[in-house]
């Protein structure tokens, strides 16, 4: 059911949380390729948050903006790439990082978006380089992470479990 003003549509089973007054909340996008294959990116050795690990997608809800709203701005900031389509809500996972800004509510999805998949603008300061991942090699997602702390290998796995009906993925 997509809204008036916004440039992308969403399932209509699609879960949208809504967050509490004062809660904080992230949310995050599990992007599949033609084959099936989960996009990630690096986080940058010098960052605060989770330095050299894999990451989905995503970021922090600012104040004022829905998840959606938040989730289509992450997309374009991040890899240049338009969201298109929410097709699954994967969860909501709860966390502290290391950070002192206290407790983080994430919700992810999986989506569908426009652009050329095969060249992303990544910020090159919060992101030192991208890989598509698939059964092959999913296990690159738990580098430089301590047992406990697989989330996003978690999530990616478990979005690639579901055997999402490709049909729907056409090149733009």
């Amino acid at each position: 059911m997509p809204a008036h003003n916004q440039p992308f549509s969403v399932d209509d089973n699609v879960e949208l949380p809504v967050p509490a007054p004062g809660e904080l909340w992230t949310v995050g996008a599990v992007i599949l390729n033609q084959d099936g294959e989960a996009f990630a990116q690096k986080r940058s050795p010098h960052r605060r948050l989770f330095p050299d690990t894999w990451d989905i997608v995503g970021g922090h809800v600012k104040p004022g903006e829905t998840l959606l709203e938040a989730l289509a701005r992450e997309l374009e900031e991040e890899t240049g790439w338009r969201l298109r389509h929410v097709r699954r809500f994967l969860g909501t996972t709860t966390w502290t990082g290391d950070d002192g800004a206290g407790l983080r509510h994430e919700a992810d999805y999986l989506v569908e978006v426009e652009g050329d998949l095969d060249h992303p603008a990544l910020e090159g300061s919060k992101h030192s380089t991208y890989g598509w991942f698939g059964p092959d090699n999913l296990d690159r997602l738990k580098e430089n992470l301590e047992p406990g702390e697989f989330l996003i290998h978690g999530l990616i796995a478990r979005a690639m479990q579901d055997r999402p009906d490709m049909s729907w993925f056409a090149e733009p």
